[in-house]
């Protein structure tokens, strides 16, 4: 045997980053489940916290949302990643620098979100709604992590990439991609920017992110850290190489497609729709496939799942995985979309995957790594259980509450009487029946919280006891003085791509962008796809500052603005929604849940100016038992005019049909247009000044739905 390769290499792992990551995943996990706990208690005492803008339901739950996802399963990502690849690769991270900058430009992020969203700085798109200046920062500290990985998968010392790397690869290829094509916009200003697209095209690009960040961000690598913890932690081989192989590539080609099936039944072409009910059902497949593997890993181990944490946090996670990924495509049948979604079902199912599935694999990850970086034991194992069990019965409490919530509310929305009428026609009917599950979920959500507490506590007293080792030595012989040994094996396609990540990577997007393209092309070449309507004409520049204040409150966390072509909706809210009535919304807001009522005909059931001053500032004074909070700042805080003139300059650039040369005349017709609005007022018995925002907001929402006068009802 040569010399060549006799010769080892001594190296380092970096722990130091991964700990950092760790750390600021138990932080900001608390921090987002606490913000989750606050916004469960607003909806059901509306009062609480009141009286102050940043304290608002529509303006915590995007700051929770993005909490959760982006502050503690993306630093739970990282962490699993930073300490996984460099095992895997034998290999120190690429350039420490690099680790650095992202882990610091990450946390950077987390507290501008912090700032901006509280502040009502936002896109008004769900899970998006960072802005341009953010979402730049996004992409550079994505491109350094990325730059970072795949540069520690080229100086590897293991010749073939195994399961787990191809996972991570795919996140970060994907969520580049959806990140940077769905964040198109055109500035106003500095913080305010408008989508560069507009109705139903911004619809089909926002839910193929939005589903896809759920299959690349919250999914893929965390089936990443499964195939490596798991197999670690049992101390056995992945169940099957072969099933591993097709549950990648199955999944990261039919995930893409997937997007449409959160707009069944919208104004949608139907031939998009259907792509995604067909490639979402198609999904189970590859799912479930993954989920075997991970829980077949564990045969002739299950008397060690009993006993180690790890392992009993993993399986929760990768069967709630199971759950999750029957669910949706089940969720994706028109029939059973047309009982679930604008539900509070739908709450139910994504908690189930955020908490279980990735709060299962991110606790799992944390109580392997430390004792291993700290070269001690875990501090408590009957600590660990009460954090199991914890987490384990609030997510039941939770999940089994909004389901109910979410069935009760569909069957008594689409209910009628013998004579044709609707049994339940207030909204309210349906609010007040499900507030008790509202409580359920309240302690649902604090016992997750409690064992999250308790979990963080163990993994603190854990690193306490031992000692951080920030550079943990290893040595490997490197990749070109290891003699290559070919098997027949060896010779398959896969082990070919295996041993070359470039290629690898290029094939995995190539697969992604397949579905992508096929569902866009048409959408935004085909004219006929998205037909306009005459009577349909741009906004006001009053009522453009009107709906950007109903984007800044979160208006569409609680309100849609889409009527399904159900009897059960075009007899509570009037005509069904067309595609033509949205060419001119950037964003559009057709929301994804109703915890009030579709407000697309607002205009056309209730035009009276009086109504909705009365409502904005005491909503029970108009609807009793409301959970409606109020927002008394906006009669208080003047229309930002000095914005108008931009934003009518933007949005012409963007194709809103405004004369050239508007922007110099709408300021003086927004003036105008509100000092109609606060005579009329003043007229009614209401007093207000017309630069105040309450009168913005009322012409915007006086303005919904009259472009086409459908049934005129009050069934609200």
């Amino acid at each position: 045997m040569s010399s060549d390769s006799m010769r080892i290499e001594k190296f380092e792992y970096d722990n130091k980053t991964v700990r950092n990551f760790a750390v600021a995943m138990m932080l900001w996990g608390i921090v987002g489940f606490l913000v989750g706990i606050m916004v469960a208690i607003k909806l059901r005492f509306p009062e609480f916290l009141g009286g102050v803008d940043f304290l608002s339901y529509g303006r915590l739950r995007p700051l929770h949302t993005n909490a959760v996802i982006f502050a503690f399963a993306g630093n739970a990502i990282f962490a699993g990643v930073y300490y996984s690849l460099q095992r895997l690769c034998k290999a120190r991270m690429w350039n420490d620098l690099f680790s650095k900058l992202h882990f610091w430009g990450w946390q950077f992020i987390i507290v501008c979100a912090a700032l901006t969203l509280p502040l009502g700085i936002t896109t008004g798109k769900e899970y998006a709604e960072l802005e341009m200046p953010i979402d730049i920062l996004i992409a550079l500290v994505w491109v350094i992590f990325g730059v970072n990985m795949m540069m520690t998968i080229f100086k590897r010392r293991e010749r073939h990439i195994y399961v787990a790397i191809w996972f991570y690869i795919s996140t970060f290829a994907t969520v580049a991609l959806l990140h940077i094509v769905n964040s198109f916009e055109l500035p106003v200003s500095f913080l305010k920017s408008y989508s560069a697209y507009a109705g139903v095209q911004d619809a089909l690009v926002q839910w193929w992110y939005g589903h896809n960040a759920v299959a690349f961000f919250l999914t893929t690598p965390f089936l990443g850290m499964m195939y490596y913890f798991i197999p670690k932690a049992a101390e056995r081989p992945v169940y099957s190489y072969r099933l591993s192989i097709v549950h990648f590539w199955a999944l990261i080609f039919l995930y893409i497609w997937a997007g449409p099936h959160h707009l069944l039944y919208t104004a949608l072409p139907d031939w998009a729709q259907s792509l995604g009910t067909v490639f979402s059902f198609m999904l189970i497949a590859p799912s479930w496939g993954g989920m075997v593997n991970g829980l077949m890993t564990l045969r002739g181990a299950w008397d060690k799942v009993r006993e180690n944490p790890v392992l009993k946090f993993m399986v929760v996670g990768v069967t709630a995985y199971g759950m999750s990924t029957f669910e949706g495509p089940m969720m994706s049948l028109k029939n059973f979309n047309a009982l679930t979604h604008y539900t509070d079902y739908i709450i139910g199912h994504v908690h189930i995957g955020a908490l279980a599935w990735n709060g299962g694999v991110g606790f799992a990850m944390l109580y392997y790594i430390f004792p291993k970086m700290y070269r001690t034991e875990l501090f408590s194992k009957k600590l660990a259980n009460w954090h199991f069990w914890f987490m384990t019965l609030g997510i039941v409490l939770y999940g089994v509450s909004m389901y109910w919530a979410g069935i009760a509310q569909s069957l008594m929305w689409k209910e009628f009487n013998a004579d044709g009428s609707l049994k339940y026609p207030l909204f309210l009917d349906t609010v007040t029946q499900i507030l008790p599950m509202y409580m359920i979920r309240i302690v649902g959500g604090t016992l997750y919280l409690v064992g999250s507490v308790i979990g963080v506590w163990n993994i603190f007293k854990t690193a306490k006891q031992g000692k951080l080792v920030a550079n943990e030595a290893a040595e490997a012989a490197p990749l070109a003085a290891q003699p290559e040994i070919r098997s027949e094996h060896d010779k398959t396609w896969h082990r070919f791509l295996e041993r070359r990540p470039l290629r690898f990577t290029v094939w995995a997007v190539v697969a992604v962008l397949i579905g992508g393209l096929v569902e866009f092309i048409p959408t935004f070449l085909v004219k006929s796809n998205i037909p306009t309507i005459a009577s349909v004409k741009p906004y006001t520049p009053l009522e453009v500052q009107g709906r950007d204040i109903y984007i800044r409150e979160g208006c569409y966390t609680c309100h849609s603005q889409m009527i399904r072509p159900f009897r059960s909706e075009t007899e509570r809210y009037g005509e069904y929604s067309k595609a033509g009535e949205f060419v001119y919304d950037h964003p559009f807001q057709w929301g994804s849940k109703r915890t009030g009522p579709d407000l697309h005909r607002e205009g056309v059931i209730r035009p009276e100016a009086g109504w909705h001053f009365k409502h904005m500032n005491d909503p029970r004074s108009t609807s009793p038992n409301s959970i409606m909070p109020a927002y008394t700042w906006l009669y208080n805080r003047n229309t930002d005019w000095q914005s108008t003139e931009g934003k009518i300059i933007t949005l012409r650039k963007l194709g809103v049909p405004y004369p050239d040369g508007y922007e110099g005349q709408a300021l003086a017709d927004a003036k105008k247009q509100a000092q109609g609005i606060s005579d009329y007022l003043t007229k009614s018995g209401f007093t207000t000044d017309s630069d105040k925002e309450i009168v913005a907001l009322i012409a915007y929402l006086q303005r919904l739905g009259t472009d086409i006068k459908g049934n005129k009802t009050a069934s609200n």
